[in-house]
């Protein structure tokens, strides 16, 4: 797994996947995007839609003190950057180990987009983890300081906030809507070398690549690269339906497998932070894992459907409700549950406090209850 920042710490790393809600309010309404003056048709070039989008689109630009030896390499990465540097007579753009600036800074960037005219701007979490200073470069060229707003490491996103006043600025889309083989645009800032542009299609949906709980994402083929983490993915209305996040390559570099965050995670988070700079998710207490192809055939459904409880925590909202080990949950909300990551998804997306009806299955007997949601915060604490 491979992150896609162009940051020193993380830059070259063998085979990888790189990795990597709150209310509408007014966050919901300045993501709002106007049309844009010219959306792309079928069968036409984007010339018209990227100069529209272009000006949305950020560098952003870290600094952080070194914590120690550069990042290992393996030895067919070693050779890459050697080889480059001997053919073009420089160093590879942000190699892992360059220093910039005394006292052993390093130096890295990385891509995001404004989504508000005030300065508001959605990159990756990775991309500013660890950060002491972080810059944003517009397209004009004009340099600002940002701050950052707040971080989901869970999802692989932050938002920061930049001074300035009607910034251009891009919207969410519903990415919901989107279905292999739809065209789509990613750009960034692939290995440090500017606002780049590339395109290809949505290849798949809904893809699991063991990042984190909440993995749902789209995968392309448009070319993403080491620096474009964090630039959005568009459709042809020139609608932000993805967060570039992650790459799968033995190289480092694109061989037409990325990944982003859908835009209906990405929006709901986003809106979170916006809001107080955290993310609160509900916390249901249990552990879980699939229904086996055993216990399915004795029940008589598919294997799939549904998800076992396989232990539940003392003092917790499960407890609290009366679910016990061996307890298959089909659904909550009346919304189907058939894997742990759906169940995990469904819970984490509620506020705490929040009261959720779950539809279960006890020695083959349906029922259901209400559980009052608590906070996942309190698993970290």
């Amino acid at each position: 797994m491979t992150r896609t920042t162009g940051t020193a710490q993380g830059m070259m790393a063998g085979v990888a996947v790189a990795a990597l809600v709150g209310t509408a309010g007014a966050f919901g309404a300045a993501t709002t995007m106007p049309a844009p003056a010219a959306a792309a048709t079928p069968g036409s070039d984007y010339v018209d839609l990227v100069a529209e989008l272009s000006p949305a689109v950020v560098t952003i630009e870290v600094t952080k003190t070194a914590g120690g030896a550069p990042d290992e390499m393996t030895e067919e990465q070693k050779e890459f950057f050697e080889e480059f540097e001997k053919r073009f007579g420089m160093p590879f753009p942000n190699q892992p180990g360059q220093r910039g600036g005394p006292g052993g800074e390093m130096r890295g960037s990385g891509t995001g987009f404004i989504v508000s005219a005030d300065g508001q701007v959605v990159t990756n979490a990775h991309v500013i983890d660890g950060a002491d200073e972080v810059t944003v470069t517009l397209s004009d060229g004009r340099e600002l300081t940002a701050e950052v707003v707040g971080s989901d490491p869970a999802t692989d996103l932050a938002l920061l906030d930049v001074e300035g006043e009607d910034l251009p600025f891009v919207g969410f889309g519903d990415s919901t809507a989107l279905q292999v083989g739809q065209n789509v645009i990613a750009m960034g800032n692939p290995f440090g070398l500017g606002n780049s542009v590339s395109t290809g299609i949505v290849s798949a949906l809904g893809r699991d690549i063991n990042a984190g709980p909440f993995d749902d994402f789209i995968q392309t083929d448009a070319a993403i690269n080491r620096g474009n983490s964090g630039g959005p993915l568009f459709n042809e209305a020139g609608e932000v339906v993805g967060v570039n996040t992650a790459i799968i390559s033995p190289t480092g570099g694109s061989v037409g497998i990325g990944f982003s965050v859908p835009s209906e995670l990405a929006s709901e988070v986003v809106a979170d932070l916006a809001d107080d700079g955290t993310v609160e998710r509900g916390w249901l207490g249990v552990r879980i894992q699939p229904v086996s192809e055993e216990v399915a055939m004795a029940l008589g459904f598919d294997e799939g459907e549904g998800v076992m409880i396989a232990d539940v925590t003392e003092e917790t909202p499960a407890a609290e409700a009366g679910f016990q080990q061996g307890d298959i949950v089909t659904a909550v909300n009346g919304e189907p549950v058939e894997t742990p990551r759906d169940l995990t998804r469904a819970i984490a997306i509620e506020k705490p406090g929040a009261e959720v009806e779950i539809t279960y299955l006890r020695r083959g007997n349906e029922e259901s209850v209400s559980v009052t949601l608590g906070d996942r915060a309190d698993l970290d604490a």
